[in-house]
């Protein structure tokens, strides 16, 4: 198949497909024109990167998957060094998380002295958060 039949099939981008051919992930075939060409198992394996990928994982992270990413990645038992990549991906958000969080408490801080603490939402109230006058209780 070719590279836009694999993006539909994918619901990805051509250019994400070149992106995880370049990293390692995927393989192609050329055709006599140039195009690039994917066997049908294409299909499962850019299916499992994109999986990863939305569970935070880096392409980096991804590479440890290799071996398994022609499988059933999201029902597999992870790896001893899969779930250590995980873990330390993880540790890595959540360190991003409190990072974030601090700012926007300092950022929150500020406006408020600078108003006169007149009503003012909070980020994780005007985002939609667990905050917000809409949120379910």
């Amino acid at each position: 198949m070719r590279i836009g039949e694999l993006a539909k099939a994918t619901g990805t981008s051509a250019r994400a497909l070149r992106h995880y051919e370049q990293a390692g992930l995927i393989s192609s075939e050329r055709a006599p024109n140039g195009y690039r060409i994917y066997d049908e198992r294409a299909v499962v394996r850019v299916r499992n990167i994109r999986y990863l990928l939305a569970a935070g994982l880096t392409l980096d992270d991804v590479r440890v998957f290799l071996p398994c990413l022609d499988g059933d990645v999201a029902a597999a038992p992870p790896s001893d060094k899969g779930l250590r990549v995980a873990l330390e991906r993880l540790a890595v958000l959540n360190e991003r998380i409190t990072a974030q969080t601090e700012a926007c408490d300092r950022l929150e801080a500020a406006l408020r002295e600078k108003t006169g603490d007149r009503i003012l939402p909070t980020a994780r109230t005007a985002s939609g958060g667990p905050d917000h006058p809409e949120a379910p209780r």
